[in-house]
Order: structure tokens, then sequence, then C-alpha cells
């Protein structure tokens, strides 16, 4: 994504990496959850022309193995492939063409996903790049990794947009598919050996969104952290269609965007506890 300004500080390019070991109810990204190429079908556009079925090399009951084929032949552009192999030079080489913008507005890289960790040898060799290149990097990660992994980048990162979703961690557990011990675990590692860490919490109505439950997420990172700054991003059913594209439920369906005057509120739970907090897009 080019032109990206939640992802950290100026305008920046943001990299996908595929493969996420979180199922969040929630998640905008669904085709960058599994870790290859996807298809996605776009019914809307579909002609029934049969062209797809006529090139498909799968034989009755065997799973799509995202050949392209279909995406080629294609008259209506109603598919596309979600995901493509790349070095970690050539990902470099494509960022580099909004070189001009990440240094007149300070911005840079972000690595996003899916979780960026996930592919962790990967996410390592590219920002070692972008440091030799002098471009600033970001990680946005929800924290499920191996303890080295997170280390290891943060020896060459320049930020961290941390995601704390729920502190209980059944409830993390029902909506994400894992706990988050290991997570905590790692936030606190991570904010102690690294400056530039902002806490970023996701407001889900009904998951996440009370006071008394906001009011605990700040005092955890009083206590247990060096981090100051947090971003609240209201909930936003942006994502919504990408399930209908890949033949996927989508299990927050109804849920409202959180008002002005609630985020507000939840922001200032946070100020209250000697935080920094703002409410991102």
């Amino acid at each position: 994504m080019r032109f990206a300004v939640n992802d950290g500080p100026g305008i920046r390019s943001t990299v996908f990496l595929k493969g996420c070991p979180l199922d969040c109810w929630w998640c905008h990204n669904p085709e960058s959850q599994a870790p290859g190429p996807e298809l996605v079908l776009n019914r809307d556009r579909c002609i029934s022309c049969g062209r797809c079925a006529a090139v498909c090399p799968r034989g009755p009951g065997e799973p799509c193995t995202a050949c392209g084929r279909c995406v080629e032949t294609c008259p209506a552009a109603a598919r596309e492939i979600a995901g493509r192999l790349m070095t970690a030079r050539e990902v470099l080489a494509e960022a580099q063409r909004d070189r001009v913008f990440f240094d007149q507005s300070g911005g840079g890289i972000s690595f996003s996903g899916g979780e960026p960790l996930a592919q962790p040898d990967f996410l390592v060799a590219m920002l070692r790049l972008c440091r030799e290149a002098g471009i600033a990097t970001a990680v946005d990660t929800c924290g499920y990794a191996d303890q080295s992994a997170i280390l290891a980048a943060a020896e060459y990162a320049d930020e961290f947009l941390y995601d704390i979703k729920h502190l209980d961690t059944e409830t993390h557990r029902q909506y994400t598919g894992v706990g988050n011990e290991q997570i905590l675990a790692n936030l606190v590692a991570l904010s102690s050996v690294h400056d530039a860490v902002t806490a970023r919490v996701p407001v889900i109505p009904g998951v996440n969104d009370d006071s008394g439950h906001i009011e605990r997420v700040a005092a955890y990172l009083c206590r247990n952290t060096r981090i100051r700054r947090v971003t609240l991003l209201p909930y936003h059913a942006s994502g919504e269609s990408k399930y209908l594209r890949l033949g996927r439920p989508y299990r927050m369906a109804g849920t409202r965007t959180p008002s002005h005057e609630h985020m507000g509120k939840l922001a200032g739970a946070f100020a209250a506890a000697g935080l920094e907090p703002d409410i991102g897009g």
C-alpha cells in the first residue's frame, strides 16, 4: 500500500506479509491470513462465461492451488490472486519508488500483514536492507511470535506498533483463536529494550470497549512497560466485503463503528493514567 498515514509517522509504504497465527473476528485484511497466495473472487463482476472452469487444472473436489490460470483468462477481471513471492531486494526496490515522499514527510516503510513476524527471517532481512538504505521502518505486530524473533527485529526496526486486543486470556482466545500470555510477555520484553513502541488498541464494540477493561489496559501498560503512546483504533466494517470474495463468513456482521464521543471517553481513560493517547483512522 502506498501513501499510508496510519502505520507510523509521515507518508509511508506499507508492505503486507502473508500469514498470521491469529484469527481475529474483526480482521480487515483476511486475504493476508493464509501464508500462501490465495484466489479472490469478485462475484459482482462475474459474467458467468465459463472460461475459468475451462482452463482450471483441478480435478473434481480438488482444492484451489491459486495457479492463476483463471485470473489470466477472466474477461471481466473478476478474479485475482492475493499474494506473490518476492525477494527482500525486490520488495525494497518497489518501495524505493516512494523514497521522495519518505524523505519529505519523515515517513518510511511499515511492515504489516497478516503478521510480519510470521516470516521472521524475511522481516529481519528487510529491516536490515532498509537500515542500510537509510529508510525508517515500523513493524505492526500482534505480538504472537517467538520472543527471539521479536528481539531480533528490535535490533533493526525504528518503531513498533503493538496490538493489545484483550487482557483476559480466555476472551482473547475466543475472539482471536489464541491466548494472550505470550503476547503480553513479548510486550514487556520488547518495551524493555526498545524506546519506540506504541500500543494499539482496536476498539471492538461488545468485546473490549467497556471503560473497566480500558482502564485495566492503561494500568497494565503503566505497571509493566515503558510505553507511553497509545493509539485507539475504532472498529470499522471496511473488510466485510473481502470475506465474501474469499468465500468466508463475516462474524462481526451488524457491528457498528464506535461513536466519536465513546472513543473520546476511552482516550480520556488513558490520559488520566498519564499515557499519551490518540485516535486512529
